[in-house]
């Protein structure tokens, strides 16, 4: 895993602000998907299964973690 995720191609969200609170996100093997901090690119990732991911951004997208 470890030499996967650094072999990987990460990338920041288009959506980002750039105000250094950043996550970058890499799509790896057998549908998962890894984010790290953008600024602390030596420190962990978190991998998420296919559905994972899906539930997690289609939580985004319905505004399940918007803050009052």
């Amino acid at each position: 895993m470890k030499d996967e995720l650094a072999e990987s191609n990460w990338f920041t969200s288009t959506h980002s602000q750039g105000g250094g609170e950043c996550v970058e996100v890499a799509f790896l093997a057998r549908g998962r998907v890894a984010v790290r901090d953008s600024k602390d690119r030596s420190g962990p990732a978190f991998v998420f299964t296919p559905a994972e991911w899906d539930a997690f951004t289609g939580g985004v997208r319905s505004g399940a973690f918007d803050q009052p």
